[in-house]
């Protein structure tokens, strides 16, 4: 792996990311809103093939972050609706990101064990 595609990991995600901070100090959006916002995104351009490129491109730096969950579901659901008909609309976008979605439950369980919650307050 070269320098060159770090460059592009980096400078992909950092820019989602400060897409969402400006987002949040600059509008009254709250981070649910902001999140879903993202997954929305991906999920359209992801059906309008133009998520798909821009990942080849950024790879993680597209993948990782929300917008890239969006677009798995709609990489899914077009693959099963291909393969499966009209049953894949409802099949897809869950059976291509079972694994992430696995992952988050199982980790987000993990921390809770290790670490002790406190109320904020």
């Amino acid at each position: 792996m070269d320098l060159m595609m770090y460059l592009k990991v980096f400078l992909m995600g950092g820019a989602l990311c400060a897409i969402g901070q400006l987002l949040i100090d600059y509008t009254k959006l709250t981070p649910a809103r902001i999140l879903v916002s993202y997954v929305v995104t991906g999920v359209i351009l992801g059906g309008l093939g133009i998520y798909g490129p821009l990942t080849e491109f950024a790879g993680a730096g597209a993948t990782v972050p929300l917008t890239g969950f969006g677009w798995l579901l709609s990489k899914g659901v077009k693959e099963a609706v291909a393969e499966k008909g009209a049953m894949g609309i409802l099949t897809g976008g869950l059976s291509a990101t079972a694994g992430g979605i696995a992952a988050a439950i199982v980790f987000g369980f993990l921390t809770a064990l290790l670490f002790k919650p406190r109320d904020k307050g």
